[in-house]
């Protein structure tokens, strides 16, 4: 599929480079991502500011299971494919967990006590905007109300990504794996 929206080649605005500074590592040059959203300046601004990949109140791994869930189950190869690619190490994840994220229904016996309530968390939200009592009461168990509302916003956040990279039909990074890169 051909990319509905170019993303911006440099020179970049001042400002632009600046939100790309802020949100790449130094030398690595800006995802396609971030150079479509810089279509509108405003919108890539708020975008990188409201960002959840900073230390936070949840761990890497949680951060990155709730993320590549979120993503696989939009379809949002893209970010997917990204977040496996920069974070799936780091967070300790095997390739058949990673194919998992991918999977209508996921096989829960790949996963800990407190990953299975965040598969199940990332799915009722998915498919219900909703979380019922009886997962609330478990992961109320787990997790802290501080978060709990991180876990939940960066669902949320994702979902909006995986509607910006499906929706405009951002191009893979070279680095990223696709789907049937873990396919079975």
């Amino acid at each position: 599929m051909k990319t509905r929206i170019t993303p911006l080649k440099s020179p970049f605005s001042a400002e632009v480079e600046a939100d790309f500074n802020t949100i790449m590592p130094p030398g690595m040059p800006p995802l396609s991502i971030f150079k479509t959203v810089a279509h509108n300046p405003r919108v890539l601004h708020r975008m990188i500011m409201g960002g959840l990949l900073d230390k936070g109140s949840i761990s890497l791994a949680d951060r990155e299971l709730v993320i590549l869930r979120t993503c696989g189950l939009c379809k949002a190869e893209y970010e997917w494919g990204v977040h496996v690619a920069v974070f799936s190490s780091k967070a300790g994840f095997n390739k058949l967990q990673i194919r998992d994220t991918t999977k209508e229904l996921s096989d829960l016996t790949l996963w800990n006590p407190e990953q299975e309530l965040l598969i199940q968390l990332a799915d009722q939200l998915h498919v219900s905007n909703q979380v019922n009592d009886d997962l609330w009461a478990r992961l109320s168990r787990n997790y802290k109300s501080e978060q709990l509302i991180e876990l939940i916003m960066i669902t949320g956040l994702y979902h909006a990504v995986s509607f910006m990279v499906n929706a405009c039909r951002v191009e893979r990074e070279l680095f990223a794996p696709t789907f049937s890169d873990f396919s079975d």
